[in-house]
């Protein structure tokens, strides 16, 4: 009875050890040997290609599309300034007088030349001709009819002279009144009455130029150049049939040009400082808004890509080297990388070249709890429920 009440103590302890030990294997530690956790669960979205038409956005410069340099073609004195400065006129329109009265002179004295050499002329063709007969029956000696050619053919000469000294003096009083040779506005003028000018000055008196239609030449980097013929010639992109050379003009403050241009010619020589190529677009300009020198973007179109691949920008990541790469859910559930080749960003998302195929199921939300060859639950991506809400 004794051994018995000593022993007691003995086996309640054992039995309480038996208790902890039996409710430490229920405890968490002991639930994750023999239940398997959960796989991470990610945003997936499935990629689809699009049909997008590339443009490139490029600067450059307005230009007139004709321009005329006023320069008087005779020595004068200017009479009058027929013209507004910074008016529209039209070709053929009088610009400025020049003193006609001198050359009006040398053109009335070389008429008066030809009408006298014209007077002379009938009477030596007919002593010509009757010296011709009389020295065949010999009522004359050779000597005399030889005269009388040699008179004759001294005449015409001085005839022709005479006529090309007067053509000469009306081409002349023909410049005197200085005419618009194109439609265009005028700038200011160099000169008022009465200044002196003298013919083919280096100095222009007045400037016309056309501004309807407009140029914008655009400079284009070679580079860009053969990477676009080249993306054209593997069948990347597709011109864009008849759309192809228009052009959107962006104006300087933002706003875009309400008239559409297009793409006249690229230029065949590379500006060695640069590097590029000018291109040069025809503008309608009816309101004349569009004035030379102003800057200007034109946005030109490169080509069709029927299978575009866009991805977010911000589901984007880098290697240390800077290569981008996406993670994706391959089709046994599991996290693969692909390294990615970006063309361009266009709003908030990236033009991938290469890297992506449609059906691709790329991660967008989840990609910190991850890396690749882990087993995920893909579950589509909520753009709505992902949104930040807005506060008024």
């Amino acid at each position: 009875m004794l051994n018995q009440q000593r022993n007691q103590p003995v086996a309640v302890f054992a039995a309480a050890v038996a208790a902890a030990l039996l409710m430490g294997g229920c405890g968490p530690h002991g639930s994750q040997g023999t239940q398997q956790a959960a796989p991470p669960e990610v945003s997936v979205v499935t990629i689809e290609t699009e049909r997008l038409v590339l443009t490139m956005e490029l600067p450059g410069r307005t230009a007139a599309y004709r321009v005329a340099e006023i320069r008087p073609q005779v020595n004068g004195l200017i009479l009058k300034r027929a013209f507004t400065e910074g008016s529209d006129v039209n070709a053929g329109d009088l610009l400025y007088q020049i003193d006609p009265a001198p050359y009006q002179a040398m053109y009335d004295q070389a008429k008066a030349a030809v009408a006298m050499a014209e007077a002379n002329l009938p009477a030596l063709r007919s002593r010509e001709e009757r010296f011709k007969k009389l020295v065949e029956s010999h009522a004359v000696g050779q000597q005399d009819y030889d005269d009388a050619l040699a008179a004759l053919h001294q005449l015409e000469g001085q005839l022709g002279v005479s006529m090309a000294a007067m053509e000469s003096a009306q081409i002349n009083l023909s410049y005197t009144p200085i005419k618009a040779p194109i439609p265009g506005r005028i700038g200011r003028s160099g000169v008022t009455e009465g200044a002196l000018v003298t013919a083919y000055q280096p100095v222009s008196l007045a400037t016309v130029q056309q501004l309807d239609p407009i140029y914008v030449d655009v400079p284009q980097s070679t580079t860009e150049m053969l990477r676009l013929k080249r993306r054209l010639a593997d069948g990347q992109l597709n011109p864009d049939g008849a759309s192809q050379n228009k052009v959107v003009i962006i104006q300087e403050d933002g706003t875009p040009y309400p008239e559409e241009g297009s793409l006249e010619f690229r230029d065949i020589t590379v500006d060695p400082t640069t590097g590029s190529v000018i291109l040069r677009i025809v503008v309608p300009n009816p309101d004349g808004a569009l004035l030379p020198g102003m800057f200007v973007r034109a946005v030109l179109k490169e080509g069709v890509n029927e299978t575009a691949v866009f991805v977010p920008q911000q589901c984007v990541s880098r290697t240390q080297k800077g290569e981008p790469y996406m993670l994706i859910v391959d089709a046994e559930g599991k996290v693969a990388q692909r390294m990615l080749s970006l063309d361009r960003a266009i709003g908030d998302r990236w033009l991938v070249s290469s890297g992506l195929d449609s059906g691709d199921r790329v991660i967008i939300e989840g990609v910190q709890r991850v890396r690749p060859g882990v087993s995920v639950k893909a579950v589509p991506f909520d753009a709505a429920s992902s949104a930040p809400a807005k506060t008024n």
